[in-house]
C-alpha cells in the first residue's frame, strides 16, 4: 500500500498545509528539498509531524538522531532507565559524561544540541497499561525500540486500539528485524507472534550480546519507515518482515498477512482495552521453584553419588 493513502499521512498533510518554512529551514534542509518525493510540502509535513520513540537505547539512539536531523517537529522519548557504562558500546546518544543520568533527559539534551528546531519531550517513565493511551495518543507515528516482550506486546496492542502505525525493530547478536504494523491496513505484531514466549526462553541483549553497530542498521531502517509514513512517500514495510544477517551481510523479506483470529486486530478480538492487553501481555512465568535444582542440591547429589546427567549449555563467557 502506498504511504500516501494511509490515514496518518493525510492527517499530517492537513496540519502541514498551515505551516511555512523559514530561510534558515530552506538552507538546512536543502538536500531534502531537492528530492521530488519531499520538496517544500514534504518538509512541512516533517515539521508538522509528532513521532514517539519508545526506548532510548540501541535502536532509539539512531532513530531519534535521524528523525531530529530530518526536521521532525516533535519527538517524544519514553525511557525510565539510566545510562550505564555498558550502554556506550552501541547507544550513540550518550557519552561517558552521561553515565548515571536518566536516559530520557540525557537524550533530550543531545537531540536539542543537534537541532533546536525540534521539540523534544522526555517521558522519564516506564510504559504500562496505565499510561500507554495518554502517551501514544499525542503522537502520529510510534517507533518501537523496546527490548522486552511485555512492553513490545503492549505497544502493539495500544497502537491497534488507537489506530497508530507501529514501526517495529528488534536486534539480537548479529541479527535484526524490521516491519511496520498498522492494523487494519495490514497485520499487527500479534498476527506474527500471537503470544510472548515463556520467561527466560529467549535471552535479551544483556544475556546474549549484540554487535555494537547492528542497532545502526535496524534503527536507520525504522527512521526511514517513519519518515516515509510522515511524507506519504513510497511503500512502507506494511505486510512485510525485513530480516538482516550482519555476519552474512544479507537482507531477506517475508510477506505477512493479517490473522483473522488475532486477539487484538482479528474479526472477533478479545483484547478491547489496554487493561485486557496487560493481562494478555504477561510473559508466561519461569519454571516453578519445585522444578529447579539449586547449586547446593546439585552439590549434595554429586557428593552422594546420586545418578544424574548434567548438561551445561552456557557460553564460555
Amino acid at each position: 500500500m502506498s504511504a500516501a493513502a494511509l490515514p496518518v499521512s493525510t492527517a499530517i498533510a492537513a496540519r502541514a498545509a498551515t505551516l511555512s518554512l523559514s530561510a534558515a529551514d530552506v538552507a538546512r534542509y536543502s538536500r531534502h528539498l531537492l528530492l521530488p518525493e519531499v520538496g517544500e510540502a514534504g518538509q512541512k509535513r516533517l515539521k508538522a509531524a509528532r513521532v514517539l520513540v519508545i526506548g532510548a537505547g540501541g535502536l532509539g539512539s539512531p532513530v531519534s538522531l535521524y528523525l531530529t536531523a530530518a526536521g521532525v517537529g516533535t519527538i517524544g522519548l519514553v525511557d525510565h532507565d539510566t545510562v550505564d557504562q555498558s550502554n556506550l558500546q552501541r547507544q550513540i546518544l550518550y557519552t561517558e559524561a552521561d553515565q548515571g543520568r536518566g536516559k530520557a533527559a540525557a537524550a533530550r539534551d543531545r537531540l536539542l544540541a543537534l537541532s533546536s528546531r525540534t521539540e523534544v519531550v522526555a517521558h522519564a517513565e516506564r510504559l504500562d497499561a496505565g499510561n500507554a493511551e495518554r502517551l501514544l495518543s499525542a503522537y502520529d507515528v510510534i517507533v518501537d525500540g523496546t527490548d522486552n516482550f511485555a512492553t513490545r506486546y503492549l505497544v502493539n496492542d495500544a497502537c491497534v486500539l488507537l489506530g497508530k502505525p507501529n514501526v517495529y525493530g528488534s536486534i539480537f547478536r548479529f541479527d535484526g528485524q524490521a516491519s511496520v504494523f498498522y492494523a487494519p491496513h495490514g497485520p499487527c505484531y500479534r498476527c506474527l507472534f500471537p503470544a510472548p514466549p515463556p520467561a527466560g526462553q529467549i535471552p535479551n541483549c544483556a544475556e546474549g550480546g549484540v554487535l555494537g553497530a547492528l542497532p545502526a542498521q535496524i534503527g536507520s531502517i525504522q527512521a526511514t519507515e517513519a519518515l516515509k509514513l510522515v511524507l506519504g512517500a513510497g511503500e512502507p514495510l506494511i505486510g512485510r518482515l525485513l530480516t538482516y544477517d550482519a555476519l552474512g551481510m544479507r537482507f531477506d523479506q517475508f510477506k505477512l498477512r493479517p490473522d483473522p483470529d488475532c486477539p487484538v486486530c482479528g474479526k472477533n478480538p478479545t483484547i478491547r482495552s489496554l487493561s485486557a492487553s496487560a493481562a494478555a501481555c504477561a510473559v508466561p512465568p519461569a519454571p516453578r521453584a519445585a522444578d529447579l535444582v539449586s547449586p547446593e542440591t546439585l552439590l549434595a547429589w554429586r557428593a552422594a553419588g546420586r545418578p544424574h546427567v548434567l548438561v551445561d549449555v552456557r557460553a564460555p563467557a
